[in-house]
């Protein structure tokens, strides 16, 4: 049995998070970049017209501190919050809708929340990388101006990671708390997690799944989790087809198409096994998809988009008993039920904010995630994949986040590959044991975010440090 560590958590903050709370559907190229902003801009105009004061709107002003200060143009951020003014939904809008609210603002005009014309002139929007809030360094300010120049409304708003919103003034924890469902299994650290499984004769993925009906019933949630996955292959199978290069002043040519055809001709005689190499064109397709601003599942972030559905993939290829549709859409459940449960457990005590904990927060996270998965597919018992999850958590401490030219591109896409490879190893290394072991997943989550704590911020997405500066712009 693995040695567990103490997590004190105050009670406010022990809340259920969903699998469909973490498995979002978006669009790229971030979650904490794009998809926070845009829910953000969108909540500022519901307020506005909840209290009555849109019509009133002049004219609206943006500020991006810290990490959105210093990277928010290479990851999307203004298209982003215009999207989000003119009420845009994450769940449903597009490149293309982007690319027509920024040619809007362009010229001049935007339609707050689609009905409600304003003037958008030069200065609108104002970085501010430098000024960092306390609570958290992915931070905008929204205000809105009457005509007489006086303003109307103004908020802050921290975008936390995986797409989540908060807004300042408002009690975090507490708000968490009340809306948090009620499920029969609730649980906050790992020993928590396996105690109840083991006294109710549950596996981690019948147990999450009890929870999950309890909030929506069973089958609203096999139909959400099949959107998810779906979701998530369709992404994949776009990123294999496309080619060409793709957004921003590096001009990275996309590989993943020419990557699936290679593979194909070997496969068409084959000569050795190119599963791992399949399972590294598939985490490159998803995150050459996202660099792209195409519409990705946040898992547990856009920018370590790749590795849960690369490594779910590279399950049903190569573990035997999924060749029917039933049994092919049973395990792609039960995969994000596995993978969810171990991301709830990192978010609650860590992060899963790269802008916060560095890429372990993100890359870290996903590998952990998608090593339960697949220890899970391999049927691991519930020991195994806590082992499985560490494993890859463990070897992924202290990972940097530096993109080059504040893109989610270099180092971003490849180390969903590696992040993919690592899952899969960790995986493996888990089932030749009993899931005895001497350090936790609880020991290494906790470990995580004393790093990140201790990290300089200029290798926590500032595009400051390591490769970001390293790297001469061509």
């Amino acid at each position: 049995m693995s040695i567990p560590v103490a997590v004190a958590t105050p009670l406010a903050e022990r809340t259920y998070i969903s699998a469909l709370d973490l498995f979002k559907v978006g669009i790229g190229p971030s979650s904490s970049h794009t998809v926070g902003p845009l829910r953000a801009a969108r909540a500022f105009v519901e307020a506005l017209a909840a209290d009555g004061l849109l019509d009133r709107v002049d004219r609206v002003e943006c500020v991006l501190f810290g990490s959105l200060g210093s990277t928010g143009v290479g990851h999307g951020t203004p298209g982003a919050v215009l999207a989000g003014l003119t009420g845009l939904e994450v769940e449903t809008v597009t490149r293309d809708d982007v690319a027509r609210v920024t040619s809007d603002a362009d010229s001049g005009m935007l339609a707050l929340r689609g009905t409600h014309r304003i003037r958008i002139a030069d200065g609108w929007l104002r970085f501010a990388p430098r000024e960092l809030k306390p609570r958290h360094s992915n931070a905008l300010t929204l205000t809105a101006f009457g005509a007489d120049g006086e303003p109307l409304r103004a908020d802050t708003y921290y975008s936390v990671g995986g797409g989540f919103v908060e807004r300042d003034g408002d009690d975090s924890a507490a708000l968490a708390s009340a809306a948090s469902p009620r499920v029969p299994y609730p649980f906050h650290t790992m020993v928590e997690l396996l105690a109840l499984c083991r006294a109710n004769g549950l596996t981690i993925a019948e147990l999450a799944r009890a929870n999950e009906a309890a909030i929506r019933g069973e089958a609203e949630t096999r139909i959400r989790l099949a959107a998810i996955a779906d979701a998530m292959e369709a992404c994949l199978d776009a990123g294999l087809t496309e080619s060409g290069t793709l957004p921003g002043s590096l001009h990275v040519t996309r590989r993943a198409a020419a990557m699936a055809a290679r593979l194909r001709a070997l496969d068409a005689e084959p000569t050795r096994d190119t599963s791992l190499e399949w399972l590294q064109a598939y985490a490159i397709a998803v995150n050459e998809e996202n660099a792209a601003g195409g519409r990705v599942v946040t898992a547990p972030t856009n920018g370590a988009a790749g590795i849960i559905p690369a490594v779910m993939r590279h399950g049903l290829d190569v573990i035997p008993g999924h060749d029917d549709d039933t049994a092919r859409a049973r395990a792609r459940e039960e995969f994000l039920l596995v993978a969810a449960a171990i991301g709830a457990l990192i978010k609650s005590n860590a992060s899963i904010s790269g802008a916060e904990a560095g890429c372990q927060g993100e890359v870290g996270s996903a590998a952990s995630m998608a090593a339960a998965g697949f220890a899970h597919l391999l049927g691991g018992s519930n020991e195994q994949i806590e082992n499985a999850a560490e494993i890859a958590m463990e070897h992924s401490l202290g990972l940097t986040c530096d993109p080059v030219a504040g893109l989610v591109q270099l180092p971003c896409i490849e180390r969903n590959a590696i992040g993919a490879g690592k899952a899969v190893a960790a995986a493996r290394l888990a089932m030749n044991g009993d899931g005895t072991h001497l350090i936790s997943f609880d020991t290494v989550v906790e470990t995580m975010r004393q790093t990140g704590l201790d990290m300089s911020t200029k290798y926590k997405e500032t595009s400051e440090g390591g490769l970001a500066v390293n790297v001469v712009e061509c």
